[in-house]
């Protein structure tokens, strides 16, 4: 399904680009223009994302602006997400994590769904949200990984539904957390009936360690499944009818469950949060460990995304 506006249709095909794992086109593919981004601008398109946590006579403001009713997420505790958290460089979006303890943090304190309840402290991150919507199609991302104990994740929305395509964790630390900075995390997440759990995951071992190289992934999506690939080469994949077997094995759900939730349109996510499962950073240093010589002192840490991009039929 395109989206409302026939723009992709108004160019020729070559002067776009094409997905990494099929460059001779072969899928028939046409770029989506209102969701793709090559961040070249000199400013982001708020037309196209909704920077979450702008800042407003002084604080940071939580208000969609298409859904100014809606409650909007300020991120996992400890850290919220700060509309200030970002910069464009050279063609690059780079998201940022901050050791930041003097930010107007909210005193909200709720139980969330996973993991404890705590304040909000100490660190900011960043949460860029799309505004147009799309059902199917090839959804591409060239990033590298902050390299600290935070994600760094793509992952979208619909209604009912999560779509992870990834939540990758740039430095696993401590016993049992040294795979995580090498590891593949997806996870379709059915909100309607599993109340967020999954109803289809993968955990699987890269090659690599997410925060040391871009890589190119790439996921192509429709009613029949998902193929997900990593730079070029296909990583893995599932059809709609496994991923209902594997909810009707791993979950408490009726014989005839239908796993396959996916199926409706999406926004796009792109952001930073701190998994306190996995680890909080205590300090501005144990923040920027892994930093470069030079640039351990400013307390960032920097999700870096050359593009994204999103082709449908």
């Amino acid at each position: 399904m395109l989206s409302s506006s026939l723009s992709t249709l108004a160019f020729a095909e070559e002067e776009f680009p094409l997905p990494f794992s099929d460059p001779e086109n072969t899928g028939n593919w046409v770029y989506n223009t209102e969701v793709s981004d090559e961040f070249e601008a000199d400013t982001i398109n708020e037309d196209r994302w909704y920077i979450v946590g702008k800042f407003e006579d002084g604080k940071p403001f939580y208000r969609h602006p298409d859904k100014p009713e809606k409650k909007v997420w300020k991120g996992r505790a400890p850290s919220q997400f700060s509309g200030r958290n970002y910069r464009l460089d050279d063609g690059m979006l780079k998201l940022q994590a901050k050791w930041e303890p003097d930010f107007p943090f909210s005193d909200e304190i709720h139980k969330p769904v996973f993991g404890d309840a705590l304040p909000y402290e100490n660190i900011t991150t960043a949460c860029f949200i799309s505004r147009k919507a799309f059902k199917y199609g090839y959804v591409e991302i060239k990033s590298k990984a902050a390299d600290a104990q935070v994600t760094s994740a793509f992952w979208s929305m619909g209604l009912g539904i999560e779509f992870d395509f990834f939540e990758q964790y740039g430095d696993g630390r401590g016993e049992d957390k040294e795979h995580l900075d090498s590891e593949l995390w997806w996870s379709i997440r059915d909100w309607k009936e599993l109340k967020g759990k999954p109803s289809y995951t993968e955990r699987k071992d890269l090659g690599f360690r997410v925060a040391d190289d871009f890589h190119v992934y790439g996921i192509e999506w429709d009613e029949t499944g998902i193929k997900y690939f990593v730079d070029g080469k296909l990583f893995t994949s599932v059809t709609a009818e496994e991923a209902s077997e594997w909810a009707r094995a791993n979950r408490d759900v009726p014989e005839d469950y239908d796993g396959y939730v996916a199926t409706v349109p999406i926004n796009l996510w792109l952001d930073m949060e701190i998994f306190p499962w996995h680890g909080i950073p205590e300090t501005k240093e144990d923040l920027e460990k892994n930093s470069p010589e030079g640039e351990q002192e400013d307390g960032i840490v920097e999700f870096e995304i050359e593009y994204v991009r999103v082709w449908q039929k």
